[in-house]
């Protein structure tokens, strides 16, 4: 570790909230085991895996564990992305607002991976900004003020600013004099220029930028440990590495993930978990797969690992539309889900979605993408939640941009026992989940439903309470089978 940790301002407590839901349902959802664990104070985050727990999704589905909250129930995160790449310093996270998240929850989504930037963070060497972790705290508080679950997503592009980007500090960038040549047209084609590749070779293997990575990591774990809000880590988006000589990009990408990537992971969960002993940790492999190539990555040698590669399809993201002949999301699926069935760790996918939704073959793009994702994750944030053009998820009035309102579909937040199946029907507008209700600890489920009138009723020895917040929950018997229908209530203003 290097030395002792300065920042640039006096130390400010941030200001802790609790969850909105949680007061309400505190009660059900303590475990009831004579010898459970405590319940930790306000954060519902602490993992609790049960041996009950099989898989995400429906019959069929590959063999991956749920991802849990602290009381052992299966969570299912919807959500998006939440950014501010324009603004620095004094200014950064300016444009992220609490209507953000007002508008998140009011949509039925429950997750937000939150982008933040090393270069903020530590300006310079062993210097923590002291107004970024403030401004970082001021945000969870508004998730957490609406009950949205984040990731805390340490995020780079191209490496950072020393190529034009966010992400690592230009103090910490070493490229060995090598060439860069920007590509204003084509800006993921950078990670391939010799100087980008270099600095990563750097970033994994010199003792100094390996410890100022990891000390960056205890900073902000840290400070945001018990924040109510925050349900993880993200240890570095997309991460790159160096090609060699004669190597396609597939394999290139394996050798990096196997023989970079495991021991960075490894050496930041370390350092994680000096500071915070329980949130989940998200790892990604490279963007490479994407193409539907399966992960180098090895085993994370720590309890709470999600992995969390994005969906990406290189056709798409070049302005193309979707085809569904093509195979790609089939393709992807079997090879995503290889690690996860190996290692046994949940899969939440990090960033989706393309920049055009509004090509003719977007609306079964994204019946098809919500079909698959429900088939062996526990959850994805889309990107990006703003409103605009391109990739936005709201158009400038607010309203969702073309196809993009087929994420937001009825889905069981948390569900305390087995999922024995989950889906829902956009054409009928029906969503069904069974379950197996769980004999020790919570006995609450939780749905979210986005606008409109919605109908639900519980089979089995369930009861179900309805709230006014777009959520319903299900209370059922210790051990029961519990059938959960939800149906649209059609011409329903």
């Amino acid at each position: 570790m290097r030395g002792t940790v300065h920042t640039d301002e006096p130390e400010v407590p941030v200001l802790r909230t609790t969850l909105t839901a949680g007061a309400v349902v505190a009660a059900l959802l303590t475990p009831a085991t004579p010898h459970a664990r405590p319940a930790a104070p306000a954060r519902p985050t602490a993992p609790a895996r049960l041996a009950e727990q099989v898989t995400p999704g429906v019959p069929g589905a590959p063999r991956i564990p749920p991802l849990t909250d602290r009381y052992g129930r299966a969570l299912t995160l919807r959500g998006w992305n939440v950014e501010d790449k324009a603004h620095r310093g004094d200014q950064a996270l300016s444009a992220v607002t609490e209507d953000d998240f007002r508008e998140l929850r009011a949509e039925g989504f429950d997750f937000a991976r939150l982008l933040v930037f090393w270069d903020d963070l530590e300006p310079r060497p062993g210097r923590y900004s002291e107004t970024y972790l403030r401004r970082v705290g001021r945000v969870l508080d508004w998730a957490a003020r609406y009950d949205v679950k984040v990731v805390i997503d340490l995020h780079q592009d191209v490496y950072g600013p020393a190529f034009g980007h966010r992400g690592v500090p230009a103090w910490a960038t070493r490229t060995d004099g090598l060439a860069f040549t920007a590509h204003p047209d084509d800006w993921f084609a950078e990670y391939f220029e010799p100087a980008v590749q270099r600095a990563f070779t750097h970033l994994y293997t010199d003792p100094d930028l390996r410890r100022a990575q990891a000390d960056a990591w205890r900073v902000l774990a840290g400070r945001f440990a018990r924040h109510p809000a925050v349900l993880g880590y993200d240890l570095i988006n997309e991460p790159m590495g160096e090609m060699r000589p004669g190597e396609d990009l597939a394999t290139a990408a394996r050798r990096i993930e196997h023989d970079q990537l495991t021991p960075m992971y490894n050496r930041l969960a370390h350092a994680v978990r000096s500071a915070d002993p329980h949130a989940w940790l998200f790892v990604e492999p490279t963007p490479v797969v994407g193409e539907g190539v399966p992960t180098g990555l090895g085993r994370i040698e720590d309890p709470e690992v999600v992995y969390a590669p994005h969906f990406y399809n290189t056709a798409m993201e070049a302005g193309a539309d979707y085809d569904p002949a093509a195979g790609w999301i089939e393709a992807y699926e079997r090879a995503v889900t290889r690690y996860p069935e190996q290692y046994r760790v949940p899969v939440v996918v990090g960033e989706w979605g393309p920049p055009d939704s509004g090509l003719p073959h977007m609306n079964r793009f994204y019946r098809d993408a919500m079909a698959s994702l429900g088939r062996y994750t526990s959850g994805w944030a889309g990107y990006v939640w703003c409103h605009g053009g391109g990739y936005c998820a709201l158009d400038d009035t607010g309203a969702f941009r073309p196809n993009k309102q087929l994420t937001a579909e009825p889905y069981a937040e948390a569900v305390a026992g087995t999922v024995r199946s989950a889906g829902y029907d956009a054409t009928s507008g029906v969503y069904r989940l069974t379950y197996t209700a769980a004999r020790h600890g919570s006995r609450v489920t939780e749905l979210s439903l986005p606008p409109g009138r919605w109908r639900v009723t519980a089979g089995g020895r369930a009861s179900v309470r309805r709230d006014t917040a777009g959520r319903a929950r299900v209370l059922a018997v210790p051990g029961g089978e519990v059938t959960v229908t939800v149906t649209v209530v059609r011409g329903a203003s």
